[in-house]
């Protein structure tokens, strides 16, 4: 046998991969539990926090953070829209869609410009299970593209693989245009009044039609790949979304078009960072399980014995956040203190640490976090005595 061979390692084949990833996410979950889908929204949280394995695994094995919160003791962080504003919204997006989406046309023609939109095609796009709805979504969008013609998209269903296991996802609706431009649209609750809406609420949407676009992109990838040579258009995802939201007071819909492209770099990256899930799994001690029906101390147990990556800003984003906060006060980190401070003080991780090397009791002085805390509180320290003398300390 020669070296190459011997060292060689046997491979298992994706599909038989993927399938033991799934029993064994369903394992921690509890065999009997439903599982949680992974949305836009919690992708482009966990995007925002790569480095939180906890969060990483629960929302890959479809754990309910909210359950598991009260199972554990800790209050569930209270966050999302409530069922009015949910209600209005949904009339809002049907009143937006009506009548084939002319309206909805209209706006994305106003804001684009080109060919004007005439009547557009609306594929049905039922399926069995998420896995054949985007299979179906895959096939409308080539047909599509292919027609040169309008066609509206409601609620497809896309797919993307984030940390080794597969994410579907929603967005409200997807424009084909006759050039081969695909827009995703995001319709949302929130007024636009003179043109405006609030940056945070755009942002918010920005961030999660990143993560539509960027899983539209894969699917154009597909498209393209297996296109034959012909006159029909390449497809193309374009890097602006379609924002619609009531204009003024109203209940009429207006538009506005966001570029997302920042947003879809970050969150690429943000992904790309992520530790795959069967890795994060495979450390957990044997027979751990995120069963809501377990002991409450064997709960806490497997749940500490993912590491987690605590910042303040988790506290609108993540139900455990609660919990994480109070672990991550309980050994002093200085994650608690939020993402900003943490990235200033390198090395020093905890506060009693940051203090110490403040005080000269440890820590490299040629680190520059470290020269920067002595200075302080030797500026602190002659402040302190220039207060105490009556004097005055100026620099």
């Amino acid at each position: 046998m020669s070296e190459s061979q011997g060292s060689a390692r046997p491979t298992t084949p994706p599909r038989e991969r993927a399938t033991a990833i799934r029993q064994r996410l369903a394992e921690l979950r509890g065999p009997t539990t439903v599982p949680r889908p992974l949305d836009a929204r919690a992708l482009a949280a966990l995007a925002a926090n790569p480095g939180c394995r906890r969060r990483a695994l629960l929302d890959g094995a479809g754990v309910d953070k909210g359950a598991l919160a009260e199972a554990l003791g800790s209050p569930s962080a209270a966050f999302g829209q409530s069922q009015f504003a949910i209600a209005r919204g949904n009339t809002f997006e049907a009143r937006v869609k009506s009548d084939g989406g002319t309206e909805l046309l209209r706006l994305l023609h106003e804001r684009t410009g080109g060919e004007p939109p005439k009547d557009a095609a609306v594929p049905d796009l039922a399926a069995a299970g998420p896995e054949g709805r985007a299979a179906r979504t895959a096939l409308a969008l080539r047909e599509a593209t292919a027609s040169g013609g309008w066609t509206l998209l409601d609620h497809p269903m896309l797919a993307l693989e984030v940390a080794g296991s597969p994410a579907y996802l929603e967005p409200d609706a997807v424009v084909i245009a006759p050039d081969g431009r695909w827009t995703v649209v995001e319709i949302k609750s929130f007024p636009m009044i003179d043109a405006a809406a609030d940056p945070a609420k755009v942002g918010a949407a920005a961030r999660q039609a990143a993560v539509y676009v960027l899983a539209l992109e894969r699917v154009a990838g597909l498209v393209r790949g297996a296109a034959a040579p012909s006159k029909a258009p390449v497809p193309e995802v374009s890097s602006s979304v379609l924002l619609v939201c009531p204009k003024d007071f109203s209940n009429l819909p207006t538009a506005s078009l966001v570029d997302v492209r920042k947003q879809l770099s970050v969150t690429r990256r943000q992904l790309a960072r992520l530790t795959r899930i069967e890795e994060i799994a495979d450390a957990l001690p044997p027979g751990a399980s995120f069963a809501l029906d377990r002991p409450a101390p064997e709960l806490t147990d497997t749940v500490e014995s993912v590491p987690a990556t605590y910042a303040p800003e988790c506290l609108a984003a993540c139900e455990l956040a609660f919990h994480c906060r109070e672990r991550a006060r309980s050994v002093a980190a200085v994650t608690a203190l939020g993402r900003g401070l943490r990235a200033e003080l390198g090395a020093l991780t905890s506060v009693g640490a940051v203090l110490d090397a403040a005080r000269g009791h440890s820590g490299d002085a040629a680190d520059p976090a470290v020269a920067a805390l002595r200075r302080a509180a030797a500026l602190r320290a002659e402040a302190l005595e220039g207060a105490a003398t009556g004097g005055a300390v100026c620099r």
